[in-house]
């Protein structure tokens, strides 16, 4: 609890709240000049912000050499604390602990029915947000599809990023935040194969066809997840 309070008056500040916010977008470690910069304030302020929210373990630093000579810069970026904030307290980290344990437990039908969940979710999550445009799925021009995945990987907490070649045939994105890291740090393959599942059933409710390919894995020291996938409308 007094972490949890600690963190709410950290953030309670609005300008600090958007800093932690920008550094979370920017997906790569930023400077003290950079953050002041953006936000048009002095660079004392700006560290002592940056410095508030280290106190917190919501960020950390380190001093690097940024290859532009001269001193080197003192570098801030996301902790990997998991920061959660519930009132009265809940323990949900323990709860899907539990869950992938048992399913884990019941061996490949346990595996089995956790993947088809996952793909299920991620329908629901694509559903949710079609519901949103007042328009038919089978109606939707490919650039209300890829915004439509856009705002449900974003919903989904996976700060991603994407990109399309020029015949629309493949998108390629990012996944700067693994919602499900914790997890997978003790049951990686069960909740990488699981994820994955995750995200098919999102371009599946989408594209008539789809081909998910992996090309970067965060478990395997990347500093994100990235895919390819090959759609046909």
């Amino acid at each position: 609890m007094e972490q949890t309070l600690k963190i709410t008056n950290v953030l309670s500040d609005p300008t600090r709240y958007y800093i932690y916010q920008y550094i979370t977008n920017r997906h790569q470690e930023v400077t003290v000049q950079e953050v002041a910069d953006h936000f048009n304030i002095h660079p004392n302020v700006a560290r002592l912000h940056l410095s508030k929210l280290e106190d917190v373990n919501m960020l950390v630093s380190e001093t690097k050499k940024t290859g532009k000579g001269g001193r080197p810069s003192r570098l801030y970026r996301l902790s990997d604390d998991v920061i959660q904030l519930h009132f009265p307290f809940r323990d949900y980290m323990l709860l899907a602990k539990v869950a992938i344990e048992t399913m884990v437990s019941l061996g490949e039908e346990g595996k089995k029915a956790l993947f088809l969940t996952g793909k299920r979710f991620g329908a629901e999550i694509i559903d949710q947000e079609v519901a949103k445009k007042s328009i038919a799925s089978n109606e939707l021009d490919f650039d209300q599809k890829l915004n439509i995945l856009k705002s449900a990987a974003t919903l989904a907490g996976f700060y991603p990023e994407f990109e399309v070649n020029e015949n629309q045939t493949k998108i390629y994105f990012q996944i700067f935040n693994c919602p499900f890291k914790e997890v997978a740090k003790d049951h990686t393959e069960t909740v990488c194969n699981m994820h994955q599942e995750f995200l098919k059933g999102m371009f599946e409710e989408l594209f008539t066809s789809v081909e998910l390919i992996e090309k970067e894995n965060m478990m395997t020291g990347c500093n994100h997840c990235s895919y390819q996938a090959v759609v046909s409308s």
